[in-house]
């Protein structure tokens, strides 16, 4: 079904940027989910409804909060879409983040109240009508979350989007709940065993759950969460793919919503090469970024010295203690300032989070690990902090 709607509503896919291809395929992505979610509900409403089954009703909810999920996306996807103006100049994307919040608090309250109604059918069990009806809807449901995983799992992959890939299995979690409540009914078909308040129990968990981890992710990105490592592998490839450019680093990425990305870095470049020649480079390297990955793009050049032997002698001395100070820190921005006493070895550190060392212990070590390999080293030393 998908294929078929992407071919009548997604003209020239190969003509389209990574962005675009998102946008297009997330919004036909998420109407179709709308509505299968919507139908799934309404089914296993009316299932719970008429064999008095607390499970079957919880389920109906979870699906009505992937259905409410959807919306969320949908209106995201839009929004990323609207003109920035004079009071929102980076756009209105970020409305998707608090509304997510608010769909988050609501799923978590639905969750809680069918908690609470398991409890209570626990303590107070009642007759379960197991009709014809209610396996056929449970069967149905676990056959089209199938399907869902299977679409969005395939074209995650297509255009690489984590978030439709974190939907596919969200997918395979909804078909695992649903698969529960079906053996609740069949429980109750061939016994007089209650297992339906349990049941309940167990997939209202799961809708909390759900509702706890998407408030998480979408408060994440408002406090300042990291890029996805697949974005920043691409900004990484495109950047190096030109010749002139050797290195880059204090790499940011900026996120104000679907859609409304900056990314700003260094970029390291040969100082005895042309200042316009390099400028024209940097101008390729942004354009292409904006182009292939629907952002802004702004690259400080740093020109650096690569045939002068005195530099790149005290350079390797700094990268020994370094990575004998700890393996996971790197080094860029390396400058020598030489005296007649001493040489100023002049560099920045880019330190993990994972290191448990302080700033101060950080420059003392290797300031002292490089004075013992070269007395007249004297290192000057700025800590960054990684940003992806």
């Amino acid at each position: 079904m998908i294929t078929v709607l992407s071919k009548i509503f997604i003209k020239n896919s190969d003509g389209l940027t990574k962005n675009q291809l998102l946008q297009s395929y997330g919004t036909l992505c998420c109407v179709v989910g709308i509505v299968l979610n919507a139908v799934l509900f309404a089914l296993k409403y009316f299932a719970g409804v008429l064999s008095g089954s607390i499970a079957i009703t919880a389920d109906a909810f979870n699906n009505l909060s992937d259905a409410g999920s959807s919306v969320i996306t949908l209106v995201g996807l839009k929004l990323a879409g609207k003109k920035p103006d004079p009071n929102h100049p980076f756009g209105h994307g970020r409305v998707e983040y608090l509304s997510g919040l608010a769909v988050s608090v609501i799923i978590v309250v639905v969750g809680v109240q069918l908690f609470l109604a398991s409890v209570d059918e626990i303590k107070n069990p009642s007759d379960i009508d197991t009709s014809v009806i209610s396996f056929v809807i449970l069967i149905f449901s676990i056959l089209v979350k199938g399907y869902m995983f299977y679409y969005n799992r395939q074209i995650g992959k297509k255009i690489n989007s984590s978030g439709m890939k974190a939907t596919a299995i969200d997918c395979l979690g909804d078909v695992a709940a649903t698969f529960v409540v079906l053996v609740s009914t069949v429980i109750a078909y061939f016994t007089d065993f209650h297992a339906d308040g349990y049941c309940g129990i167990l997939v209202s968990l799961f809708i909390i759950y759900a509702g706890i981890v998407s408030a998480r992710d979408t408060v994440s990105p408002l406090l300042g969460s990291p890029p996805e490592k697949e974005f920043v592998d691409s900004v990484e490839e495109i950047v190096m793919s030109y010749d002139k450019i050797i290195g880059i680093h204090d790499l940011v990425v900026h996120d104000y919503g679907p859609g409304r990305v900056m990314v700003s870095l260094h970029a390291e470049v040969d100082g005895k090469n042309d200042i316009f020649e390099l400028h024209d480079v940097i101008d390729n390297a942004e354009h292409r970024l904006s182009k292939e990955l629907g952002c802004i793009a702004v690259i400080h050049m740093d020109p650096i010295e690569t045939d002068n032997e005195n530099v790149t002698a005290a350079k390797e001395t700094a990268e020994r203690a370094v990575k004998q100070t700890d393996e996971s820190i790197t080094i860029h921005d390396f400058r020598i300032v030489p005296g007649k006493t001493h040489t100023n070895l002049i560099f920045d550190i880019v330190v993990p989070y994972t290191v448990k060392l302080s700033d101060d212990e950080l420059k003392n070590t290797i300031s002292r690990q490089i004075k013992n390999e070269k007395e007249n080293y004297f290192a000057v030393i700025n800590i960054d902090r990684p940003y992806v």
